[in-house]
């Protein structure tokens, strides 16, 4: 599936996604966008320096992988949101932040079914 299709998907599971990106391993975003009408928290800078520590710290998690298994997703709550990053095969990420009262258990499952 091309990056456009996956994130068209992706924010189409619930209203209260507010941002999603896909960005393979090294930082490269291949598609990314925010819903319309919602006001960014972060500016453009500060989003793409947010994806790179969610990408260190992925990478890091992965040192430990063969003696606890593949990571299945990451939630981080914040005060103003929820952020969560899912792998998508071993070469890629899916970066989402959601409204602090979102479902997210429902958006994790239903990303991880795209996949």
């Amino acid at each position: 599936m091309d990056s456009k299709a996956l994130y068209d998907k992706i924010m189409n599971i619930d209203p209260q996604i507010r941002y999603a990106t896909i960005a393979n391993k090294d930082g490269k975003i291949e598609h990314t966008g925010h819903r319309e009408g919602v006001t960014n928290v972060l500016t453009s800078d500060e989003s793409k320096k947010s994806l790179q520590r969610a990408i260190d710290s992925w990478n890091a998690r992965n040192d430990l992988s063969d003696k606890i298994g593949e990571g299945k997703y990451v939630l981080a709550e914040y005060a103003k949101i929820k952020r969560i990053t899912i792998p998508m095969g071993k070469e890629h990420l899916i970066y989402l932040t959601t409204d602090v009262k979102a479902d997210h258990t429902k958006i994790i499952d239903e990303t991880l079914k795209l996949l």
